[in-house]
């Protein structure tokens, strides 16, 4: 459950950081002094089929179904999507400013980039990018100020980068590292092991792996980890995920022999995932119930009774749970039971009934987000209208202190051991760029540690958050970002992001392409809508489901704010976002084409009816809502985007540039394919709309930087030509 949840949130900052520009008037009638695009671009023909599906007595065409087929066994479909990139290509090669604004960006990002250090056996352990290397390299030393070593460098992997590191895990002793390799972008991982001292891979092999990381009992000698059965030969990147077990792999085994912990037949999408216990007396085993709501159900089982079966603790998906350790038999949750913006609890699992539960730090104003057990302390990092705050209490829930950071925006990290009293966080905002801290938790003190040096000059930018009314009266924050000393007259190029959805909040933080835009001149705005987890589970719940509309209404109000308060106009503002704010993109172009000059959805979930027939979309249901129910149906059919190009029939769109991978696997790159193909057909205006199909990448994680980059100045430079401003590129 975990791992699906993770792989979402880093879904979200992956998105975050793709830059994003603001388009034109690309229709007729443009400011004055700006010269209308005089001639409609020609598209590949695209076929239309005669599929037609009943939902539940209601006739709905699918005209380009058959652009859901894998471009990878399709041979049609390849075709269409090397016809799309070639259009495509050729617009974008002439725009005079893409090389400027590449090589700007490429400078910009040519920079020392650090993780946050981890320790295990007395060794340190940290990814590094020496700037514009592919992928992270991890290394390994033995003391904070010692030399380091290279452990692992996945850009000897591929020559172009395209296989990434997808996750590690180490021992106590920090011996063996147990680490996950990804391809082209894929959910899908294998898992291996590494020797730590000799630096050289063990015979460890472990397939189909998938939203699952690895969890070592404490005597080094294997893990517990989830997989799927191997799906049927060639529908490996479409077919469902379904039937996740849990299991135990002894090191030096083959895979085959690994011993089945935990499985639910009757329940093929429940999720199950394991963890043990820092004591490593307890397997902690997390049942979700299949959707993205992380609540769950919880079993332990006690691994100094090796035949002994897992006891249920929590017994139904009411809630949510996150193990945080245990004293003995007494295990800590974080939980939403009766705090639906989260507490500390204690459960006793000698007397487990929910009237003996004791709560430790009671639910606040503020959503608590992550809690970390590190030094006997419980480190809790809350969102204060999405930004971070850190508070420390002692086991007994008694606050200790308030951590001081540098500043305002997002802190990360905080992870460690009981018996440790060190842990290290890091630190960014939207014109701060990451630094790495120590913190000593006796002391109660940071210490600077590294600073990233990005070629820019922070003082001359600002950033403010304000607050906007919403369709309904709903008060919804927004960061608003942008050099200092700008013109309030509606004439700045304008980015709008968003997300909202999955319980995600959008906080503060450092993006090089999101620095580019600002450093041209642009304004860089982020809505916290309702979906999202800004303020708790129902702030969540009032963005689900039936109530999907109240996201795409509190990105429209932040436009029309923008507007109003005249940082731009709707010629100059462009609007942005990913994976579900790819949908909320394509839900709110298709409901108010004549607010925003141009449109960034990038892999996107647009057909609203089908997603959940997919990989991974059954998880989303409980955002969503399904088409097979009666009445999530016709909520979904109102604002599905796809469907509503078709029912909206021809119509002036503004200029978009949709971006996808052809080997995407977690939304399956024919919910654009199909998107762009129906936006082409009903574009009655001059304004380009495009699709950029990105080779061997996935939805996000693990893409090279090289890919990161030449996307980035592609999506910069369409926004530069429909927008027609003149950026400042390299100022």
């Amino acid at each position: 459950m975990r791992g699906m949840l993770s792989a979402i949130a880093t879904l979200a900052s992956i998105v975050l950081i793709v830059p994003q520009a603001t388009p034109i008037e690309p229709l007729l009638g443009g400011p004055r002094g700006v010269k209308a695009q005089e001639t409609k671009l020609k598209y590949p023909e695209t076929k239309k089929g005669d599929v037609v599906d009943d939902y539940h007595g209601t006739k709905v065409a699918d005209p380009y179904r058959w652009l859901e087929d894998d471009v990878r066994k399709s041979k049609d479909v390849a075709e269409w999507v090397e016809a799309e990139n070639k259009v495509t290509g050729a617009f974008l090669a002439t725009i005079p400013e893409r090389d400027a604004i590449k090589h700007r960006i490429t400078d910009l990002w040519n920079y020392e980039k650090y993780s946050v250090p981890s320790k295990a056996g007395g060794k340190y352990f940290f990814s590094k990018n020496d700037g514009l290397q592919n992928q992270n390299v991890l290394f390994v030393k033995d003391a904070l100020d010692a030399t380091p070593r290279v452990l692992l460098d996945p850009n000897t992997w591929s020559k172009d980068g395209t296989i990434a590191l997808s996750g590690t895990v180490l021992t106590n002793d920090g011996k063996y590292l147990a680490y996950g390799k990804a391809a082209a972008g894929s959910d899908w991982n294998t898992w291996h092991v590494l020797d730590v001292a000799t630096g050289k891979p063990l015979s460890d092999d472990l397939q189909w792996v998938k939203f699952s990381s690895a969890s070592w009992t404490t005597d080094g000698k294997g893990f517990f980890y989830s997989r799927f059965p191997a799906p049927q030969k060639e529908a490996e990147h479409q077919a469902l995920n379904e039937n996740q077990k849990l299991y135990y792999h002894r090191l030096g085994t083959p895979q085959g022999d690994d011993v089945l912990v935990y499985e639910a037949p009757e329940h093929p999408k429940w999720e199950v995932a394991g963890s043990v216990s820092e004591d490593g007396r307890y397997l902690i085993i997390d049942v979700g119930d299949g959707t993205t709501s992380q609540k769950e159900r919880v079993l332990y089982k006690d691994l100094a009774e090796p035949y002994g079966m897992p006891t249920e603790l929590i017994r139904d998906h009411d809630n949510k749970y996150v193990f945080l350790g245990n004293d003995g038999p007494v295990f800590y949750f974080k939980t939403d039971f009766n705090a639906p913006r989260m507490q500390i609890v204690a459960i006793d699992t000698r007397t487990p009934d929910k009237k003996f539960w004791k709560t430790l730090v009671p639910e606040v104003k503020e959503t608590l987000e992550t809690v970390h057990l590190v030094g006997n302390l419980f480190i809790c990092s809350y969102l204060q209208d999405a930004k971070t705050l850190v508070k420390i209490h002692d086991l007994a829930g008694t606050l200790v202190r308030v951590v001081e950071l540098p500043g305002i925006g997002t802190a990360t990290g905080f992870g460690g051991k009981r018996t440790e009293t060190e842990t290290f966080y890091s630190f960014s905002s939207f014109a701060t760029p990451p630094s790495i801290y120590s913190y000593d938790l006796i002391a109660g003190k940071s210490k600077l540690l590294r600073q990233a040096e990005v070629k820019f000059d922070p003082s001359q930018y600002e950033v403010k958050q304000i607050f906007y009314p919403s369709k309904d009266g709903t008060k919804v924050p927004m960061f608003i970002a942008h050099k200092k000393g700008i013109k309030l007259d509606g004439n700045n190029p304008t980015l709008l992001y968003g997300y909202g959805g999955f319980n995600i909040p959008m906080t503060p933080s450092f993006s090089v392409s999101r620095l580019q835009w600002m450093e041209m001149g642009g304004v860089l705005a982020v809505a916290n809508l309702r979906g999202g987890g800004e303020y708790g589970d129902a702030w969540h719940r009032a963005g689900t489901k039936l109530q999907k509309q109240n996201v795409f209404d509190d990105f429209i109000a932040a436009a029309e704010h923008l507007i109003h308060e005249k940082y731009t106009s709707s010629h100059k503002l462009a609007i942005q976002g990913g994976s579900n704010g790819g949908l909320l993109i394509g839900a709110c172009m298709t409901q108010r084409p004549d607010l925003y000059g141009a449109c960034l959805p990038a892999v996107g979930v647009m057909d609203m009816l089908r997603f959940q027939k997919f990989t991974a979309g059954r998880y989303w249901v409980d955002d969503y809502g399904s088409s097979d129910n009666s009445e999530e149906f016709h909520a979904l059919y109102k604002f599905s985007p796809y469907h509503v190009l078709l029912k909206n029939g021809p119509k002036k769109y503004p200029a978009t540039l949709v971006t996808t991978a052809d080997t995407d696997d977690r939304v399956v790159p024919g919910h654009s394919f199909k998107f762009a193909a129906a936006l082409q057909a009903m574009q009655t205006g001059p304004a380009p709309v495009l699709i950029r199909i990105e080779t061997k990448a996935g939805h996000g994680a693990g893409k090279p930087t090289t890919k990161v980059i030449e996307e980035a100045a592609d999506q910069w430079a369409f926004l530069v030509k429909t927008l027609h401003f003149h950026p400042e590129i390299g100022k």
